[in-house]
């Protein structure tokens, strides 16, 4: 199902596969929404304020970035070296043909003698805020366990940079990476890309490219409560309305930030919302998993099934009573701690194998 086309939103010819016009259903019947687990509701309620508001609009985003911004500035970079356990640099890199350069978060451990392998991550924030260093303190916890290096990229947000300017320079990122893998101490055979929500939904896009493109080799891909279809319909995106963390109304608003008047329309590039990808053969191993008390449930069960079904690979956990984002939001809940063991293990298998 690939084959030679163009991204409508850029002109420039491209490997592309071809998209699921169809949503979907919303005649669904529906029951109540099941109950957030009772040590994250009482995380919830703590967050109260300190969280975007259900339904947020686009007048929100320059708030939730200056307080994105303000988060950041709170990590020292003791958290990103693990106190000495990785080296930290900033390189600016070669951007998409065209477009401005991207700078790449990249810590390596010290202690290799050898090639290690890399989590080249991609950053959530809902395609409309953040930056490559939300969610490095915990990643690289779990990279020093494997004793992985991590490369973070720096991508450009919606609106003012509509698709295909995320997740282009998420691919450019990750070309780059593999290209200078031997400088970088790098095992190119052990590269695995992943993210949480938006960051999660660009590494299922950019996994989609790197197959139709001819490359980089993928090892795996991690995909954290991923963001995946524009449509913004499925039984638990109606069940969550104005619950948790990110509903629907948020949603609208994120999509519309990246696609414009395009969302939710038959044009929608499979790169923008890989829930629209006809063709799920020939991907990277996945890890996939999702709270069962949020939007994105649903679109992600979805996902993992079709991968199934084109013959793929991937483990699927929904945690019980997780909202979206749950796993960063209250890491000490024991949900939580459940999720980042179950992950760890996948990797360590796929390193290994």
């Amino acid at each position: 199902m690939t084959g030679t086309g163009s991204d409508a939103s850029s002109g420039t010819p491209q490997p592309s596969v071809r998209a699921d016009p169809a949503g979907p259903p919303s005649d669904t019947p529906l029951g109540p929404p099941p109950p957030f687990d009772p040590e994250l509701a009482a995380a919830l309620t703590a967050m109260e304020g300190r969280v975007p508001p259900p339904g947020f609009g686009a007048d929100l985003i320059p708030v939730m970035r200056e307080g994105a911004a303000e988060i950041m500035k709170a990590i020292p970079d003791e958290l990103l070296t693990r106190n000495g356990a990785f080296a930290m640099e900033e390189r600016t890199v070669p951007g998409p043909p065209g477009a401005p350069d991207l700078t790449l978060l990249i810590c390596r451990p010290t202690a290799a003698t050898a090639p290690t392998p890399a989590f080249y991550n991609i950053h959530g924030g809902g395609m409309i805020i953040g930056t490559n260093r939300i969610g490095m303190p915990e990643l690289l916890e779990h990279a020093e366990e494997l004793g992985a290096a991590v490369v973070s990229v720096e991508y450009r947000l919606a609106p003012e940079n509509p698709h295909p300017a995320p997740v282009e320079d998420c691919y450019a990122g990750l070309v780059w990476t593999a290209e200078h893998a031997g400088e970088l101490g790098i095992d190119p055979a052990r590269l695995v890309v992943g993210g949480a929500s938006a960051g999660g939904g660009l590494s299922a896009a950019v996994a989609l490219m790197a197959r139709d493109r001819g490359g980089p080799a993928l090892l795996g891909q991690v995909l954290m409560c991923p963001m995946l279809d524009d449509r913004n319909d499925t039984p638990s995106a109606r069940q969550m309305v104005g619950l948790g963390v990110w509903d629907s109304g948020a949603n609208a608003t994120g999509w519309t930030a990246l696609l414009g008047d395009a969302r939710g329309t038959e044009g929608v590039s499979p790169y923008a919302a890989p829930a629209r990808a006809v063709d799920l053969s020939g991907l990277p191993p996945a890890y996939i998993d999702v709270g069962s008390a949020e939007t994105f449930r649903d679109e992600d069960v979805a996902y993992a099934t079709r991968i199934w079904q084109c013959g793929g690979q991937a483990e699927l956990h929904v945690w019980p009573g997780g909202f979206h984002g749950f796993e960063g939001m209250a890491p000490e809940a024991a949900l939580s701690r459940d999720a980042r063991e179950a992950r760890t293990r996948w990797l360590r298998r796929l390193l290994a194998g």
